[in-house]
Order: C-alpha cells, then sequence, then structure tokens
C-alpha cells in the first residue's frame, strides 16, 4: 500500500475515455489553497486511510466494474471520509433513482424500465405509440455511451435493448424535440450552492449533447424555475453532496431532470473562473 503525505485523495480511473482536463485545475486551486492533494486510481493500491478526505472525481469506467467499485466506496467510506457520500453514490449509480426524484415529486424525463431478460422476449413498451421515437440507455453509463435512438415496433431498437438487458436493466425515455432545438442545460452546485450553468447542444442530427460526440457548449444564464426544479432535485437526494450537476431539458415548455450527476460528474470549471477556487474552497472546509 502506497501512504501520501498529502492532505487528501482526488479519484481518477486508469482508462480514461478522455483525459479529465479539470483535475489539473482543482490541484491547482488546492495547492493555491496551500492543500496537497494526490491524484490516484481507485483500482491502485493506496493507503485511503492515510488521508483525511477521499474525493470521487473521473472514475469514468466503473460503469464497467459497478460491484467492485461501490466495494472499494464501502472499503473507503470505513476508513476515512467519502466525497461525495457513500449512500448518495449508491443511490446514484443507477439511473432508477430518476424514478425515485419522481415520487418525491420532482420532475423528469419520463421513464420505463425494461427490466433485465435472459431470453428472447421483446420488452413490453406498450406505454410508448408505435409511432413515438424512444432513447434506450443502459441503467448503469456515463457519456451517453450505449445510448441508441429508435421506434418502439423498429425490430433493431428492439434487438438493441434485449443487447444491453443481456447485462441490467435498461432505461427507456420519450425522445425529447426540443434536444435538438434547445440542447441540455446543466447547473453546476458545490455544497448545495449554485455555481455556474452551461446549455449542451448536440451536433447536427444527432441527440447527444456530449462533446465527444461532437457537441457544443456554451454558458448559460439559468430561469427561475429551472433553478427550482434543479434545488428541487438535490434535495431529494438522500444526503448533502459537495459537488452536483443537474442536467435538465424542456419538456412540455417546462424544465425536467435528465440526469442528476452526483458520482463523477464534468463540471464545466473551464467556463467559470471562479469555479476551481470556490470548489477548492469548498474541500478545504470539508477537511474541517
Amino acid at each position: 500500500m502506497t501512504v501520501h503525505r498529502a492532505q487528501m485523495a482526488l479519484v481518477t480511473s486508469a482508462r480514461m475515455p478522455k483525459p479529465d482536463v479539470e483535475l489539473p485545475l482543482l490541484v491547482g486551486a488546492l495547492a493555491d489553497m496551500g492543500i496537497t492533494a494526490a491524484v490516484w486510481t481507485w483500482q491502485e493500491p493506496f493507503e485511503w486511510g492515510s488521508v483525511p478526505l477521499v474525493v470521487i472525481r473521473s472514475p469514468w469506467d466503473y460503469v464497467e466494474h459497478l460491484p467492485e467499485f461501490l466495494e472499494w466506496a464501502k472499503s473507503v467510506d470505513a476508513v476515512t471520509r467519502l466525497l461525495n457520500p457513500l449512500e448518495v453514490v449508491t443511490w446514484n449509480a443507477r439511473k432508477d433513482y430518476l424514478l425515485d426524484l419522481e415520487r418525491k415529486g420532482v420532475p423528469i424525463v419520463p421513464t420505463t424500465i425494461a427490466h433485465q431478460y435472459y431470453g428472447m422476449k421483446w420488452p413490453d413498451l406498450s406505454v410508448f405509440a408505435l409511432d413515438e421515437i424512444l432513447v434506450a440507455k443502459p441503467i448503469v453509463g456515463v457519456g451517453a455511451l450505449g445510448a441508441k435512438r429508435g421506434f418502439r415496433k423498429d425490430p433493431e431498437f428492439l434487438d438493441h435493448i434485449k443487447d444491453l438487458r443481456e447485462t441490467d436493466d435498461v432505461l427507456v425515455q420519450p425522445y425529447l424535440p426540443s434536444v435538438a432545438t434547445d440542447g441540455e442545460v446543466s447547473l453546476l452546485y458545490f455544497d448545495g450552492v449554485f455555481s455556474h450553468a452551461v446549455r449542451k447542444r448536440p451536433a447536427s442530427g444527432d441527440f447527444r449533447v456530449q462533446e465527444h460526440h461532437g457537441g457544443t457548449v456554451e454558458d448559460h444564464t439559468p430561469t427561475a424555475q429551472e433553478m427550482a426544479v434543479a434545488e428541487a432535485a438535490l434535495a431529494a437526494a438522500p444526503a448533502p453532496t459537495l459537488y452536483a450537476r443537474v442536467d435538465l431539458v424542456e419538456h412540455h415548455g417546462a424544465p425536467v431532470v435528465m440526469e442528476l450527476e452526483l458520482i463523477e460528474p464534468e463540471l464545466f470549471l473551464r467556463r467559470s473562473p471562479a469555479a476551481a477556487a470556490v470548489f477548492a474552497a469548498r474541500l478545504r472546509a470539508a477537511l474541517g
């Protein structure tokens, strides 16, 4: 085991689909405050109890190893302080948390779960119209990986759902045309306090807003309605969060939650000059 003299560990992963450009910003902001942060992957040996604070940042491969990742998080929580907290990480790891938000009165994109099935049976999507465009995505996933758009009556689309269900449940949602016209709004929070917001737009003809799928990002000033929905979503989480990203889209003219990202979200620190310093200040306060 490796023991560091660092005051906190920032957790990443060994296999990265893209570089984490935010880690250097955060490490630098912490250094400006006299705080040394070790950047470490969750898979590598490390004496986690040797630091008073472990902050999950970019373990983006956890979706391929969820049971192992949750066991790691549990083991870290047993010896030091983990942020975001273990109960938040466990709750947020599977996208059926959206149904929990809905039960608590938070507006979400209409969501159906196609439960795992190891046979040839078609999933029951009778709640959707035959001519309605749908999006299917893994119930554990990041960056729209594995997401596919199609019709309920399309055999290729149904085959995609069946393939996904060989490993886990599948999230099925209606495709919202507003994604193409208005994109997706992300509101960023540190310690429950709003920091900044961005609007993410998909490339022409696509529905995925992520930059690695050709999407673009611009600054955004959230409306009062967007703020209210985002804060209702945060309040519905099982514990307070040190960092959070709430992704909203328009549905019938009102904002609804597409995702509540509480484990390893990109925080768009580059879009706000003060964001890295604010995040670092919240981390310094968490050290006590």
